[in-house]
């Protein structure tokens, strides 16, 4: 069921692996029969432009690890506490959030995850955002939060539509904090855009936030991306969960061939 990567799909893969510490090197050797087979995959999409509210979701609804996309639920987070507080970020915040959703870098991650109260901080934001499935790493993993397609939906929802009445405390994200969020996911580095854009995104009308992980007990990886890409003129909530890929490349090819399904 495999198909080999395009030299696009793949130099971006290589990219992502040069930049990722030694870790990776051994992400890009051929998987075999086995690891392959355990690879599995969910996606959920919604069409904002269209008649209905509800994702439709393909593949088994259930729970695997954020790797990075948490980034995107962090930042959510901490802009509902600056709202309560009636203020805007502070410069270091800003210098923190920015990265970690345009380089996923992973220190400013660390101190973000730090001032929102780690998983309990995660929990309250995700509370008012509508999550019912997603639960904060331990500790301070935050790779390590586990959540749904289905709750990733959700959470793009919080960003990418309209948003409804919002009061200190309670309520969701203000118009402005869910257009800064809009904005980082939209000026995210070229390599780390691979994922859902592969479903045939047009090109201005993209915004994401791609997550990878190598699992220590298994040498398996976790691949994943979710964002708002505009195809023939409807604007799509896309998310794609997978875990079980015996490469980051393979897991690349695995969420982008998901994704193509999915909403094509």
């Amino acid at each position: 069921m495999s198909s080999p990567l395009s030299r696009t799909a793949r130099a971006k893969a290589c990219a992502l692996a040069a930049s990722a510490t030694a870790l990776l090197a051994t992400g890009l050797l051929h998987p075999t029969p086995a690891a392959a087979a355990s690879a599995q995959a969910t996606a959920a999409v919604l069409d904002l432009d269209g008649t209905g509210r509800t994702p439709v979701v393909h593949g088994e609804d259930r729970a695997y690890d954020t790797a990075s996309i948490v980034k995107v639920d962090i930042l959510a987070a901490l802009l509902l506490q600056a709202q309560d507080a009636g203020r805007d970020l502070t410069v270091s915040e800003r210098k923190r959030a920015e990265p970690m959703i345009r380089r996923s870098d992973n220190a400013a991650a660390n101190a973000l995850w730090r001032e929102i109260g780690r998983a309990p901080g995660l929990a309250a934001a995700n509370k008012r955002l509508g999550l019912t499935s997603t639960t904060g790493g331990p500790g301070a993993k935050w790779g390590l939060t586990r959540t749904t397609a289905g709750d990733q939906i959700r959470l793009l929802r919080a960003v990418f539509d309209t948003g409804g009445a919002v009061h200190a405390g309670s309520g969701g994200l203000d118009a402005d904090s869910r257009a800064y969020i809009r904005t980082l996911m939209s000026r995210v580095v070229p390599e780390q855009t691979w994922g859902v854009p592969a479903a045939g995104a047009d090109g201005s009308g993209k915004a994401l936030k791609n997550g990878w992980l190598q699992r220590d007990t298994t040498g398996l990886w976790d691949v994943n991306s979710v964002g708002q890409i505009t195809v023939k003129g409807h604007r799509y909530l896309v998310a794609v969960l997978s875990d079980g890929s015996a490469s980051m490349s393979d897991g690349v090819s695995l969420v982008e061939r998901t994704a193509r399904a999915a909403v094509g």
